[in-house]
């Protein structure tokens, strides 16, 4: 009963049935077949790309027609794959293999309401998001609820990224289902991080407010179930997960809160005043990296880990020396709070602390960029130039390397600026969110 269940999730035509119910056509065995070769039936990655350009002539054709079919026309994502005869993976595309990948996929979008919604759905699951979204947490929220739900999201994703390079299970295949969205196709599907991460920021938010804060309840949690729906569908209808990765991830962040969530809550103190417990903190991030399950080929899965980790690794060093620097103090009466609707020149304030707070986020990025490859190819007397530009693959030592350094001392002073040079930035000209230190 049990493997009819798998086999039946598993199957990739349910997500094509899904993708036709919110409007995506799929011109089944109307694709040119040449393209076709763009899609492994086994694992829904694009293979044979140069055999396929060198086959069928007909890599240059636009998005806009395909065999007499209409197709979206759309800008396919950076992070392209593309694959050489070998199955060695690159991580661009040209725009060449952009039309091929599209051919391949050969569908229409009849309801550009879902397409677009399910676009902003799978967002709330990105890097984009967690970029804006936990920065501006801190600088206008709450930072006590912050770092607690900082804390869950590293722990509940790193544990889903190291299982799918552990599992290695593929995407669903392409056809019978179509891949809308080729970002992250590198990557294995099972479990969806995209899910996981649904259910623990929301459901986070809520289980750390429910408390601290007078709100409604119900409301909290309504929320948070249409945010995890709205993620868990955009993923299906996007072509990038099986139902079984859904329910899957679903149900391993769920099992993975029940002692998370209040453990977190406890060791919260921890961190924030014991210098040992934030080096096993530092310790634990490193060896995290380190130490990532090996897969049998490149993914950008250990470097989505390394971002993760030295993010909440920075925020939680960041509260730390506003602790020691003595300007984090006792809040005067305990919770639960009232939620205090800004005024005007709160709302002008919050609005001049995210606009100079990203600006300087992205500053930092891309300082440490430059610092860390240039630093990391000096150790390695390699070109930074050309070491940047090579291509991501297993093989290449020096750019797995240099991209996990740079992305960990990135990530870390993103974390920590954001909640310690930032914050004293906003004090000095007066325009500080004024409970920020009183939030232990």
């Amino acid at each position: 009963m049990w493997s009819g269940a798998i086999e039946y999730f598993k199957d990739p035509k349910q997500v094509a049935r899904i993708q036709e119910f919110f409007g995506v056509k799929i011109h089944h065995g109307s694709a040119d077949p040449k393209a076709k070769q763009l899609y492994d039936s086994q694992n829904g990655n694009s293979i044979d790309l140069v055999h396929a350009r060198a086959k069928s002539g007909q890599s240059k054709r636009t998005l806009g027609e395909t065999n007499g079919h209409t197709v979206i026309k759309r800008k396919l994502n950076s992070n392209h794959v593309r694959c050489n005869l070998n199955g060695e993976k690159n991580e661009y595309a040209s725009s060449e293999e952009e039309a091929a990948v599209a051919t391949a996929s050969n569908f229409t979008i009849t309801n550009y309401f879902w397409y677009y919604l399910f676009l902003f759905g799978t967002e709330l699951g990105d890097e984009i998001f967690y970029s804006t979204f936990i920065p501006f947490w801190f600088w206008n929220i709450d930072g006590a609820v912050g770092r607690r739900i900082v804390l869950v999201w590293a722990v509940i994703m790193t544990i889903g990224q190291c299982l799918k390079d552990i599992l290695r299970w593929p995407r669903p295949a392409c056809p019978p289902a179509a891949r809308l969205q080729v970002k992250w196709s590198q990557e294995y599907g099972m479990p969806s991080t995209h899910a996981m991460i649904a259910v623990s920021i929301p459901f986070s938010i809520v289980l750390f407010t429910m408390n601290r804060y007078i709100y409604s309840f119900t409301i909290g949690c309504t929320v948070a179930v249409l945010w995890c729906t709205l993620v868990c569908v955009s993923r299906l209808y996007l072509g990038m997960h099986t139902v079984l990765d859904i329910i899957a991830g679903l149900a391993l962040a769920m099992f993975l809160m029940i002692p998370l969530v209040p453990l977190v809550d406890i060791t919260d103190y921890y961190f924030l005043t014991k210098d040992w417990a934030l080096a096993i903190l530092v310790a634990a991030s490193i060896a995290t990296v380190v130490y990532y399950p090996s897969s049998d080929r490149w993914t950008p899965t250990r470097g989505d880990t390394a971002m993760v980790v030295s993010v909440t690794t920075g925020v939680h060093v960041g509260a730390w020396l506003n602790y020691r620097t003595g300007v984090m103090s006792t809040p005067l009466l305990p919770p639960p709070y009232n939620i205090i609707w800004p005024s005007y020149p709160m709302l002008g304030s919050a609005v001049l602390r995210t606009i100079l707070g990203f600006c300087c986020i992205i500053a930092t990025k891309a300082f440490f960029k430059f610092f860390s490859y240039a630093t990391m190819s000096a150790i390695l007397k390699v070109n930074s130039k050309e070491l940047m530009r090579s291509q991501n693959c297993l093989e290449n030592r020096n750019k797995v390397l240099v991209e996990l350094v740079y992305k960990y001392i990135t990530c870390f002073m993103i974390g920590l600026n954001a909640v310690y040079l930032l914050p004293n930035v906003f004090s000095m000209i007066g325009i500080e969110r004024p409970t920020f230190y009183t939030e232990l």
